[in-house]
């Protein structure tokens, strides 16, 4: 086999089993406190913005924002509220609605695994699971830690600010966080060092886009416990991801150093 299909063959059995995973998770974890959610919005009459663009738009909201958060990858980790009668078809709650979830969070999975593993190559690969879930840690910080610290996850009938600027911010943290860390774990140089240090920073300085109003119906409270569940749960998908991408290349590779070197 070629290097190109090995990549995608490693990826996609890391993003299968991390995406199985993290569908699990959420659905003891994130699920239920969006159901709540959902029942404060209905109270309060109203949405603040689109929750039925997909099963993947809220538990990795981190990831990427979309109309609410994340209606694409990241791990993107992966549900979303009920729609209202006037928004479209949305999977029925129950196992239509975990199945869907199942999904897209194994095709958000697959797509984070072929970013990990080509990247990964370049410095020589992920050998074995240890190396993988220290690659995995860097994954979470790039792509879930970073921008949450900025646009952290929302719960139905939470305002945003507008979608197109916290897009360009989300693009721009990831990038700059994904660039600093290499910086700092592959250049042994002071300068790269402060180079990377004000990368990392930068778009926190510069701070993500905010609504005009923060008024909503949601608790605080609930709002903290679905951060906290949407960030411990995207930990976990990282890790896992990270480590069976280490596993499954070994396996391949044995002791070679690339899936160059051993398939090209």
């Amino acid at each position: 086999m070629n290097l190109f299909r090995n990549v995608v063959f490693i990826a996609a059995i890391a993003g299968l089993v991390a995406g199985v995973v993290l569908a699990c998770m959420q659905a003891y974890a994130t699920v239920p406190l969006i159901l709540k959610a959902e029942v404060y919005e209905k109270a309060g009459g109203g949405h603040q913005h689109d929750h039925a663009a997909s099963t993947n738009s809220n538990a990795m909201s981190s990831a990427a924002p979309a109309d609410n958060a994340m209606t694409s990858a990241a791990p993107a980790p992966a549900e979303t509220a009920a729609p209202a009668e006037d928004e479209g078809w949305a999977p029925a709650d129950g196992f239509e609605r975990f199945a869907f979830n199942v999904v897209a969070n194994i095709v958000t999975g697959i797509g984070f695994a072929l970013i990990l593993v080509a990247v990964s190559e370049f410095a020589g690969g992920i050998g074995n699971w240890r190396q993988g879930v220290f690659w995995g840690l860097a994954g979470f910080a790039v792509f879930t830690l970073a921008p949450g610290l900025g646009l952290p996850p929302e719960l139905p009938a939470m305002p945003a600010a507008e979608l197109l600027p916290r897009q360009i911010w989300w693009i721009s943290t990831v990038a700059a966080t994904a660039i600093g860390l290499g910086l700092i774990a592959f250049r042994k140089s002071l300068p790269l060092a402060i180079l990377a240090v004000v990368l990392i920073v930068a778009p926190h300085i510069v701070g993500a886009p905010q609504p005009e109003s923060f008024e909503t119906t949601i608790p605080e409270g609930l709002h903290h416990q679905f951060v906290v569940a949407v960030t411990l749960t995207d930990l976990v998908f990282w890790l896992v991801l990270g480590a069976v991408v280490g596993v499954v290349r070994g396996r391949f590779t044995g002791t070679a150093t690339s899936l160059r070197g051993s398939f090209a």
